[in-house]
């Protein structure tokens, strides 16, 4: 089985590339296991500096895999509770690294791919890039990412996207908080490096205890964020397995609208 993420080193800067491309590197189990571990590993490394996480090919990451949703929508409710726990996982890992994280979006992001993103300490993205928290669509809820995102743009503009699903471009996510800033393609690496460049003048320790005071400041702590965890993955289990999650998700699968959309 090939791996789903690339793991390069470079002058300290370790990059994580999602590298799933024919499935516009959407998640399965997996991309969340290698990915969870591979940021664990750059945590605990004294040689890495600064952490990169992108994508391979056009998009950054497209969010759930078919296969894996089709999986996701006849397991059981506790299975899908487990599933969105892994996945939380991922997240909290990212959300509480010890060392700057930077996004290269170098394409699109929808769902978990936006919670990724969020995630990240600074988020640089491609112009046109398109990006949407389309879960509602399904009759699901973007659960596991929703502290994430809520934290990144604030809870007024959460509030509209999460409840339209509405897709939006890379110029409405930086407005927003999403995106640091907006580049042309052309221009993405060497945006990166001018950013790595900035960030490798910093002491480490100094960095460490920065990001952790600012996420300290705001209330974000990991024991928070895992009771939140386990509260968002009852959730998003109960509403895949509900009547409603079920139609959406087998709508969205046969690729139709859901009865809730007028014809």
């Amino acid at each position: 089985m090939s791996a789903a993420i690339v793991i390069t080193n470079h002058a300290g800067v370790r990059t994580l590339t999602m590298d799933r491309p024919q499935v516009h590197n959407a998640f399965d189990d997996a991309l969340i296991a290698e990915l969870t571990a591979a940021l664990v590993a750059a945590d605990t490394d004294p040689t890495v500096r600064l952490v990169v996480l992108t994508g391979n090919g056009s998009c950054f990451s497209a969010g759930a895999d078919l296969n894996w949703m089709r999986g996701m929508a006849a397991a059981s409710e506790a299975e899908n509770q487990a599933d969105a726990l892994r996945l939380a996982r991922l997240l909290r890992t990212l959300q509480f690294l010890s060392k700057p994280t930077i996004a290269r979006v170098n394409g699109a992001a929808y769902g978990g791919g936006v919670g990724l993103v969020a995630c990240c300490d600074i988020a640089i993205g491609v112009e046109g890039t398109k990006f949407a928290l389309s879960e509602v669509k399904l009759g699901l809820v973007p659960a596991t990412i929703a502290p994430y995102v809520i934290a990144a743009i604030g809870l007024r503009q959460a509030r509209r996207l999460f409840v339209s699903g509405e897709v939006f471009d890379a110029a409405e996510a930086q407005r927003i908080g999403l995106l640091h800033s907006v580049v042309a393609g052309n221009a993405l690496d060497e945006a990166l490096d001018r950013q790595l460049h900035f960030l490798a003048k910093a002491g480490p320790i100094a960095q460490r205890e920065a990001k952790a005071l600012a996420l300290r400041v705001a209330g974000n702590t990991v024991a928070e964020a895992e009771r939140v965890d386990t509260e968002n993955a009852q959730l998003i289990a109960r509403l895949r397995v509900s009547p409603e999650g079920q139609h959406g998700i087998k709508a969205f699968l046969d690729k139709r609208a859901p009865s809730w959309v007028a014809r």
